[in-house]
This record gives structure tokens, sequence and C-alpha cells, in this order.
């Protein structure tokens, strides 16, 4: 290797060499549990993507039911958009722990006909 090739490392400081750091944090987690005050209700919207109406609806449903066996799904309201391109669905749940929103936010991002959450 060239000298004008060489690698450089820049050494760690003793602060980043005994700062824990923890990687089971996901992107759909909550990141200030602190700040929420359980039990509560939560209100949420879902919004579903462009012509996946009846999709949506039946996959939401079967989140909320494995997730939360005693939700009831008829109570929640769709609502199409202003050009009726996209529908949303709208819910209150009683949320009892921070670990109920994290497996909430993981299932739906992974559902396919989900777009946002709000």
């Amino acid at each position: 290797m060239s000298d004008d090739k060489k690698k450089t490392t820049t050494p760690l400081s003793s602060q980043q060499l005994t700062t824990p750091t923890t990687m089971t944090k996901t992107a759909t987690d909550i990141q200030n549990p602190e700040l929420w005050d359980f039990p509560m209700d939560y209100p949420m919207s879902i919004i579903g993507h462009e012509g996946k109406h009846d999709e949506l609806l039946n996959e939401v449903c079967l989140i909320l039911a494995t997730l939360f066996p005693d939700f009831d799904t008829a109570s929640i309201a769709v609502k199409p958009s202003r050009t009726g391109r996209f529908h949303s669905l709208r819910l209150n749940l009683y949320l009892t722990e921070a670990q109920q929103v994290n497996d909430l936010y993981k299932a739906l991002a992974d559902a396919e006909t989900v777009r946002t959450v709000l």
C-alpha cells in the first residue's frame, strides 16, 4: 500500500470506550418511554396504500386480534381521503405498557397495506 493510501484510524476516547451501547432498540420502538403514562387510551389513524381499502381493513383487524384479543374491531372507523384514493382507519386502543406500543408499531410497519400510522 502506498503512503498516500494508508488507512488512518482515529483512537476512541475514554468516554466512547466506557459508554454502554444497546443494540436492542428498533426503529418502531418508542423513544422516550418515561413520557408515556400507562394505562392510557391511545387514538390512532392508519393510512393505507392507494386502492387497498379492503385489504387494509382485513390486515389491521388480524394484527389487532393478535395483539389485543379483547379489542372490538367493529369500532374501527373507515374514512376515505378527499380524493378517494386512500383510506384511513381510525381507532382507539387501551394500552397498559410500552411493549404493546412497540409490538403494535412493529406489526404495522411490517404490514404490506399500511402506508402511514399517526
